[in-house]
């Protein structure tokens, strides 16, 4: 079963917030974040969501996040349970955006999927702080930096 959250709810799925290097896939780093976190996008089949059109440069800023951020990735998998179950792709991470002071926003990685293949329209402060990611920054960003404005000094590292 999947999990379902109200988009803006508060986010309380782990107390920790974990990336992990793209890179070498080994080190990591994990810490209590200080931040709120609100959830968007945890979609669930017989759950109703917002639909409508969305900017073409949110979905492809989204989609670039994707490529850089590798955030409470966990070992197995969950697939779209809006798709047929033998089209249904599947997701095991997660994605941090910068909202305003003290919020990020939690989404899970198949949130583009359901943008572009379910009509999910994300609610548009969601759409602004992605809007509002410094792609250059977070895309340079290399171990033992993260693609993410708000980890602490203070974070756990495992180097190996």
């Amino acid at each position: 079963m999947r999990v379902f959250h109200e988009d803006l709810s508060e986010y309380d799925y782990q107390d920790e917030d974990a990336f992990t290097d793209r890179e070498s896939g080994v080190h990591a780093l994990w810490y209590r974040p200080a931040y709120t976190r609100l959830n968007i996008g945890w979609l669930a089949a017989g759950r109703p969501y917002s639909t409508g059109p969305v900017p073409t440069a949110f979905v492809e800023k989204l989609k670039a996040v994707q490529e850089v951020q590798w955030m409470n990735v966990r070992l197995g998998v969950h697939a779209c349970d809006l798709c047929p179950a033998d089209e249904a792709p599947e997701g095991n991470g997660e994605v941090r955006i910068p909202g305003g002071p003290g919020i990020a926003y939690a989404a899970p990685f198949l949130i583009t999927h359901y943008i572009t293949a379910h009509g999910y329209r994300p609610p548009q402060a969601f759409m602004d702080a992605v809007l509002a990611v410094d792609l250059d920054a977070w895309a340079s960003a290399r171990w033992p930096d993260v693609p993410f404005p708000w980890v602490p000094d203070d974070a756990e590292r495992m180097l190996e």
